[in-house]
């Protein structure tokens, strides 16, 4: 893996205006941008030449060659360092899980502000948010909560959920951590996903019974 000032990034998107986007926020964000491509067979071969620390590519379907979810799990394995950001038009629960699953270490909407892509890249290098299951080792809570390990929760993902069963709002909660709703959105998604429920209630229930909270009371 590269160093802060030699982070670089492949980019694959067919919107030509998004692709000029996130090229100059990464950009703006000392990363330096090795390939840009709307072909999702092309950015696997960029990647496997250039070797870089960042893949960004839209969620694209099956159009006569790879997939990005096929993309994504091939460029991994040819690049075990590389983190793969997603960005997509949809935000619903079911787009986020799958690309986490499939590897993904961020996903942003395109409805974002360009700041979130920028904030996902710090964040990744500073080993603090959005990462998925494959990147949480340095994040997860090492010991057990009466007995039980912390479901593999990040620290974030501690605090999202105590919040959570407060009765806080998205709003609310991106509000109290200084982040935007969509990141609250995420770590809920993985928050979920990790307890294997799918509601705020059985999230705090499942905190309750499972000594959770006191981790994150605990928290620095």
């Amino acid at each position: 893996m590269n160093t802060s000032s030699q982070w670089s990034a492949v980019l694959c998107d067919d919107d030509s205006l998004w692709i000029d986007a996130a090229d100059a926020v990464l950009r703006r964000a000392g990363v330096r941008v090795v390939g840009r491509t709307a072909s999702t067979a092309r950015a696997l071969q960029l990647v496997e030449d250039e070797r870089p620390d960042l893949l960004v590519t839209e969620l694209k379907p099956q159009n006569g060659e790879i997939d990005s979810l096929t993309l994504i799990r091939h460029a991994r394995k040819a690049v075990s360092w590389l983190r793969p950001i997603v960005l997509s038009r949809r935000d619903d629960p079911f787009s986020i899980d799958t690309a986490l699953r499939a590897g993904a270490a961020v996903f942003v909407t395109k409805g974002a502000h360009p700041d979130d892509l920028a904030a996902a890249v710090r964040q990744i290098f500073g080993q603090s948010l959005f990462f998925a299951d494959s990147w949480r080792g340095e994040q997860a809570a090492p010991r057990r909560e009466n007995g039980l390990e912390s479901a593999g929760l990040t620290r974030r993902e501690l605090e999202i959920l105590k919040l959570v069963a407060e009765g806080n709002s998205n709003a609310q909660m991106a509000k109290t951590l200084w982040v935007t709703e969509q990141t609250v959105k995420f770590h809920l998604s993985n928050t979920y996903r990790k307890l294997g429920v799918s509601n705020r209630t059985e999230a705090s229930r499942q905190a309750q019974l499972h000594g959770l909270l006191g981790s994150v009371w605990t928290a620095a």
